[in-house]
């Protein structure tokens, strides 16, 4: 008898569970469907929308700011709608969001000020990725801007991470923006020495394929100094030779000039000494 009034209990229970159960079971199972097909095809679109963006010569930096940031956002829409599908409700769920993100903005307002910095530098581009840059104490070549910070390596090849706000806000100096840079070479002669000779003989190093003819070379005497004189030769080159005529001119300079009778002096200073004899 009490086994008959439990099996009949259990009856009547389930007739009222296994409907909702149903109903809740099928929506679960149709929300992680639609989860997972719509993040399959949000990953693919955004693919195709980087992969577009290649293709039309946008910078890099921008291809992978874009894609990445609408990645995100397509996601966080597509949980929602699953949200709403299991039974949330949207509007609630929505407010909730709001709320947990003013939360974190309030606790994360230095990653906030860096991902506007990364807008910033996308947008006005001070830099690109391969560019020679210093900046905040760091100076390198651009391997890729990313949403909270820029990736720098050195020419050690060390690699520094620079916070997006910090170098937005900060002084860049960007070797790589202009395509040609003027080569200043100070170097310090004797003050015997013929000044016109070693005019010459810097104006005839200067004439490498490297160094542009327009404008051109010019040796000018810069600096008076204590022991010497400063012959300077202004010559311009490509950007990316810049360096290479650089260390081409120190390495041939001293001997064009001992050649040419022209000596290199040392750093001199002149000491005297006056003794003061005590009066008897």
């Amino acid at each position: 008898m009490d086994l008959n009034a439990e099996v009949e209990h259990l009856v009547k229970a389930s007739q009222a569970w296994i409907p909702m159960l149903m109903e809740y079971g099928s929506r679960v199972l149709l929300a992680f469907i639609t989860l997972a097909i719509g993040w399959w095809l949000i990953n693919k679109l955004t693919h195709k929308m980087g992969r577009l963006l290649a293709m039309r010569n946008a910078d890099l930096a921008l291809q992978g700011f874009v894609t990445k940031l609408s990645n995100i956002v397509l996601k966080i829409m597509l949980i929602i709608s699953v949200a709403s599908m299991i039974g949330v409700e949207t509007t609630s769920f929505v407010a909730a969001i709001g709320g947990a993100t003013l939360a974190i903005g309030l606790a994360l307002q230095g990653s906030l000020a860096n991902f506007a910095g990364g807008v910033l530098i996308l947008l006005f581009r001070p830099f690109r990725i391969g560019d020679w840059i210093e900046a905040q104490g760091t100076a390198g070549t651009v391997d890729s801007i990313q949403i909270f910070h820029t990736v720098i390596r050195t020419g050690d090849n060390k690699t520094v991470i620079v916070p997006n706000g910090i170098l937005s806000n900060g002084i860049i100096t960007n070797t790589n923006r202009q395509p040609t840079r003027k080569v200043i070479f100070d170097v310090s002669v004797d003050y015997e020495a013929d000044l016109q000779k070693a005019r010459e003989v810097l104006l005839e190093l200067a004439k490498d394929p490297r160094v542009l003819a327009d404008p051109e070379p010019v040796a000018v005497i810069s600096t008076l100094g204590d022991s010497s004189i400063t012959v300077s030769l202004r010559a311009w080159t490509n950007t990316s030779d810049y360096w290479d005529v650089v260390f081409m001119l120190n390495e041939l300079a001293r001997g064009r000039l001992k050649t040419a009778g022209i000596d290199i002096p040392f750093p001199q200073r002149v000491i005297r000494v006056v003794q003061e004899t005590a009066a008897e």
